[in-house]
């Protein structure tokens, strides 16, 4: 899965590369760092090129941490690929007039047909997992182990927030009603008029905030309902039927 990446990073077995093998692991984020990333400076990079210590997976999850990788040392295949991504984008930037004049490969095999990324999305490529982690991360969405199901609640979100129209709609100020206080009933009498007109407001107040809160349950509801409606999820069970 990593072997278009690792061919363009020039990696020296990018057909046999196993991210599994514990020491071939190590080596390679070693040479990834050293000769791709270079995020440390030299002197920095001691730790992780300390392969042999007890301590190195330690440093590897500072060191993801440190590149801003959106997976934990725990996930390997993801962060491996993240990592590999952004060594691409690095090799492109420092060698900008080597690569101007190659061709996408999708061009290359037909010129004359646009492909449509969407057409061939792939749930389980690393890649996109991330991208919809970073999305979720970046809106505040709560983690779910399905990824789909994550991008669905991310384009609720989207499109209940953060459409033209509904900036618009939130931008604009609220005007509000005049109200006639002494055609609502207060229940009780303080003895005094003005604390009797203050406590009206202030029920008045309130009946609107819970108003408000209402709405904003109304609107949770319906975007939970939007995800489960889906046939595939099964939420009897709290996941993704296969």
């Amino acid at each position: 899965m990593f072997r278009r990446k690792l061919t363009a990073l020039d990696y020296h077995n990018p057909a046999s590369f196993d991210c599994k093998d514990e020491t071939e692991f190590r080596n390679f984020i070693v040479w990834l760092e050293d000769q791709k990333i270079r995020h440390y400076k030299i002197e920095d990079r001691g730790d992780l090129r300390n392969i042999h210590s007890s301590d190195w997976p330690k440093h590897f999850e500072k060191y993801i941490q440190d590149v801003n990788c959106p997976f934990s040392a725990q996930e390997r295949q993801e962060s491996v690929d993240w990592l590999l991504g952004l060594a691409v984008r690095f090799e492109y930037g420092d060698n900008a007039d080597k690569y101007k004049n190659c061709k996408p490969e999708a061009a290359a095999n037909d010129s004359g047909k646009q492909s449509d990324p969407l057409i061939n999305l792939d749930i389980n490529n690393p890649d996109f997992k991330a991208g919809v982690m970073a999305l979720a991360n970046l809106l505040q969405i709560h983690r779910h182990d399905d990824y789909l199901v994550m991008l669905k609640a991310i384009r609720i979100l989207v499109q209940e927030r953060l459409t033209q129209e509904a900036i618009a709609k939130a931008s604009q100020s609220k005007e509000g009603l005049p109200v006639a206080l002494d055609k609502h009933i207060l229940g009780f009498d303080t003895g005094d008029a003005t604390l009797n007109e203050a406590a009206q407001i202030l029920r008045l107040l309130h009946i609107e905030e819970l108003r408000d809160l209402q709405t904003r349950i109304n609107e949770a509801i319906v975007a939970v309902q939007a995800i489960i409606a889906d046939p595939k999820t099964d939420h009897r069970l709290g996941k993704v039927g296969r």
